[in-house]
């Protein structure tokens, strides 16, 4: 019978290949890959936040948790998109042109996955132009930019602008993030909303998906 406290715990702890190896048992118990996924990983994954919000843990222990998680994702991941599953939202996301770092970005997606989410990973440096084309090509629900740089804050104003030009930014809810943004500039560049970590930008993506 399917353990899901223990993969549950797996995650939560960091450790991946006994969240492979708990993963791949349930699937071959006859589990339904989706009950895997939201009986399992994704329950691990709003645990790790709480902890996070409560300051029990902290950005490494949700990397190595996230990451956990992920080996999980890669196993479900093939047998979810052959069973026709679909995700909860789909998002867009990038850290800012000018801008190479992605800690944080990276950290957001993992538990925008964890959460069922479909998530669009641009990566880092990505242009105005680059998130246009990705929501022409992917129609998500969210486009989300860092930015760890003063000097780069900016290019998210860009981005905001370049999406009403291409007529898109209607389609989709903006969320901006990283170290000098603030609730303040996310309202002046016209972005739908703020977070200051992963897990308010998880929690804010699940409110604002349509019914």
């Amino acid at each position: 019978m399917a353990d899901y406290a223990a993969l549950q715990q797996a995650v939560i702890s960091g450790k991946v290949a006994q969240v492979k190896e708990l993963t791949q048992q349930a699937l071959t118990e006859g589990r339904n890959p989706q009950e895997v996924l939201d009986q399992g990983l994704i329950p691990a994954m709003d645990i790790v936040g709480e902890k996070f919000s409560c300051h029990e843990f902290y950005i490494p222990e949700m990397l190595i948790a996230a990451r956990a998680m992920q080996a999980g994702i890669g196993l479900l991941k093939p047998l979810l998109v052959q069973a026709g599953s679909k995700p909860r939202g789909k998002v867009v996301i990038g850290t800012v042109k000018g801008d190479l770092h992605d800690i944080g970005k990276n950290l957001v997606a993992l538990m925008l996955q964890g959460s069922g989410f479909e998530v669009v990973d641009l990566g880092a440096d990505v242009k105005p132009e680059r998130f246009v084309d990705a929501v022409k090509t992917n129609q998500p629900h969210f486009v989300m930019m860092s930015a760890l740089l003063t000097t780069t804050m900016l290019a998210m104003k860009d981005t905001v602008e370049a999406l009403k030009a291409a007529d898109l930014r209607t389609r989709v809810k903006v969320a901006v993030g990283g170290a000098p943004v603030t609730q303040r500039f996310c309202e002046e560049i016209g972005a739908d909303f703020y977070s200051a970590n992963a897990t308010g930008a998880v929690t804010k993506a699940k409110e604002l998906l349509p019914a």
